[in-house]
């Protein structure tokens, strides 16, 4: 009898050690999913670029004759390569998107934002971009491919990071490079239509012309405030972008231990710290 109770004790135990440790070794992806929904939130560089290819919509009537005609060649660059910049987001959009969804093992479809993909980059024909980057594009879409048409049940988080992560660094360094020069092209737009006013204020700064300088002051503080928000908006998408990309390098370097505890809290802190920044964006 004492020896049954003993092998009962001990079956019990053994079970109760087994069960404990399929528990401690489950992998929790609540953070992964925070951080690629955070990432796939937050916004901005569209709007940014949308903000880069109308630049000569805002600066031409400060535009002198002579300066007319670069800004206009300027102008039909920007045109052209506006499609492959926002195209280059939407991949990522979708790569963080598709990520999120198997972190939470939700079903979901994402075929009609795929279908969108194939005629990306001016069909890969005439593209404005380098290799490097129209190379990443193709590897990238080709995995979003295999993943949303499988709804990923033959995929996992960890082969999602390890098989997209050189693309998506490439993309996501593309989309900071760009950023930045979407602020120097706003730098000089702000240098010619605040430059406009510094030559022309004081010429009306008489007395029959009272009103119109008035009233040119008043456009002058509006488009002063308007250029510092702007500014503000390229600082906050570039910290966030940046905060995505060390996010998903930091996610890459630790798939062995992606459920740790210290692992999570990193996460943890990558999507607090993306959450501010959408917020930050929000109010500029």
């Amino acid at each position: 009898m004492n020896s049954l109770r003993t092998l009962s004790t001990s079956a019990l135990l053994a079970a109760s050690l087994l069960l404990g440790g399929c528990v401690s070794n489950r992998v929790n992806l609540e953070e992964v999913r925070e951080f690629a929904n955070a990432s796939a939130r937050l916004g901005a560089y569209t709007e940014l670029s949308t903000h880069y290819r109308d630049t000569y919509l805002r600066e031409q009537a400060y535009l002198p004759p002579a300066a007319d005609k670069v800004a206009r060649d300027n102008d039909t660059r920007r045109q052209a390569a506006y499609n492959d910049f926002v195209t280059i987001q939407k991949a990522v959009v979708l790569y963080m998107e598709t990520l999120a969804a198997l972190a939470g093992q939700a079903r979901y479809d994402f075929t009609p934002q795929l279908s969108t993909m194939g005629s990306g980059l001016s069909g890969l024909a005439k593209t404005t971009l380098g290799q490097k980057q129209v190379s990443a594009y193709t590897g990238l879409t080709r995995l979003l491919t295999r993943a949303v048409t499988s709804h990923l049940q033959k995929e996992s988080v960890e082969t999602m990071v390890r098989e997209g992560d050189a693309d998506v660094r490439v993309l996501l360094d593309a989309m900071i490079s760009l950023t930045e020069v979407y602020a120097a092209a706003n730098e000089n737009e702000k240098k010619t239509v605040l430059g406009f006013f510094e030559v022309a204020l004081p010429l009306a700064d008489r007395p029959q012309d009272r009103l119109l300088y008035t009233l040119a002051r008043a456009h002058v503080q509006g488009k002063t405030s308007e250029y510092r928000l702007i500014d503000r908006r390229f600082e906050l998408a570039r910290e966030g972008l940046s905060k995505v990309a060390l996010g998903h390098q930091k996610l890459r370097e630790n798939l062995a231990t992606i459920s740790s505890s210290e692992m999570r809290h990193a996460l943890y802190e990558y999507v607090r710290d993306l959450n501010m920044i959408r917020v930050g964006l929000a109010a500029h």
